[in-house]
């Protein structure tokens, strides 16, 4: 059932776009960089700060049916704006064990290609302002692994072209040289900032110079990496990017070494397919005759309502994808935060989180993929 709000209740939200791709360039054996063209009249919806993401959404052939995939990736470089209004965006795409949609970008984009794309998302960007930026002799260090670096050199690129006088250094973990993407760019970057730009790479099967950059990265290397490699009293600002397991090893030296949480930025990247929803309709679930969660949401101005079956313990976005196909998610999986809504009445149960920060939590966002209704309504505002 859907109903229209009234109109101070809607608000501007992230939406779909189809854009064209205007090039498709290989970064690695198994990546590559996407550019799409946007077109004047759609730069305002494709405004971007560096470090953050975007949704992308095209129907692929699965078992000879056609199925809609949804898949988020970071934009990998600085926003681009044309005298005539036109801009571009780029994202990174790396192949995926079993990746349906990378797998087939990596095989068979090509320029010319229409996608839908999402408007800009994500809180994985600084929280220095530009005017500061430009007054201060700042340290900033960024951590990465593998396609973790997608977010990275959009920031590092913004930093060092914003202000002249912000140091970066970047610690980049790949199993070897091949596997490094965006090489050439970091090498040119290295080349236009060298005594502002230190790039450390870490190879888990290629032997360094230095032992400290040779193998696997674990608790004593990434600890000899902050004391000895890098000074963490001077750095302002970190930026970490890569698997779970990674991340979180960086964050707890960090915290052991004294380092405020407040200067940490994390995101998450997975490479596996999408969580517990189907496509645009999300995942069937019984009839039941036993008792049901009311839930009701807030989308793009309308409200939406749908019976959820207590024994079903479906998610809410999974229950408002059956009657709204256009809720908003990519990964649900917890961490890219595109199903993000506000709890306005009624409780629930959010299970995996790597995308809100602590004021959002305090503030009553969820993320829809992951929360589960406990009291008898529930209404969320994905408006908010």
């Amino acid at each position: 059932m859907i109903e229209p709000l009234a109109p101070e209740a809607a608000s501007r939200r992230g939406a779909f776009h189809t854009l064209t791709v205007s090039d498709v360039r290989s970064l690695t054996a198994d990546s590559i960089e996407v550019a799409f063209e946007v077109p004047a009249e759609l730069r305002g919806a494709f405004d971007y700060a560096p470090g953050q993401y975007v949704a992308l959404r095209k129907e692929l052939e699965v078992d000879g049916e056609l199925r809609e995939v949804r898949r988020s990736y970071s934009l990998c470089a600085r926003p681009v704006t044309r005298p005539d209004g036109s801009g571009e965006i780029r994202v990174a795409i790396k192949r995926g064990l079993g990746g349906l949609f990378s797998n087939w970008a990596n095989d068979t984009l090509r320029p010319g290609e229409s996608i839908d794309v999402m408007s800009p998302a994500g809180t994985f960007v600084s929280k220095r302002a530009v005017e500061e930026l430009a007054q201060e002799e700042d340290v900033f260090v960024a951590v990465a692994a593998g396609s973790g670096i997608t977010p990275i050199m959009a920031i590092v690129q913004t930093l060092l072209e914003t202000s002249p006088r912000a140091r970066v250094d970047l610690v980049y973990a790949n199993k070897s040289a091949t596997d490094i993407m965006f090489l050439e760019d970091l090498a040119d970057l290295k080349d236009r900032w060298p005594t502002r730009l230190a790039v450390h790479h870490v190879l888990s099967r290629e032997q360094r110079i230095s032992p400290v950059l040779t193998g696997r990265i674990d608790a004593e290397k990434i600890r000899r990496l902050l004391t000895g490699v890098l000074r963490v009293e001077q750095v302002q600002e970190w930026f970490l990017c890569g698997p779970f397991e990674l991340v979180q090893l960086v964050r707890d030296t960090l915290a052991d070494l004294g380092v405020d949480a407040d200067r940490v930025r994390f995101e998450l990247f997975t490479t596996g397919t999408a969580g517990s929803v189907e496509g645009s309709r999300g995942r069937e679930v019984l009839d039941s005759a036993g008792p049901s969660y009311r839930i009701d949401f807030n989308l793009d101005g309308l409200q939406g309502t749908v019976e959820s079956p207590v024994a079903a313990r479906e998610t809410v976005l999974n229950a408002a994808l059956r009657v709204r196909p256009d809720v908003p998610f990519a990964c649900a999986g917890g961490v890219c935060g595109t199903c993000r809504a506000k709890v306005v009445e009624g409780t629930v149960e959010m299970g995996e989180n790597y995308a809100l920060e602590k004021d959002e939590l305090e503030k009553g966002y969820i993320l829809t993929c992951q929360s589960r209704p406990t009291s008898e309504r529930v209404l969320v505002d994905y408006d908010a």
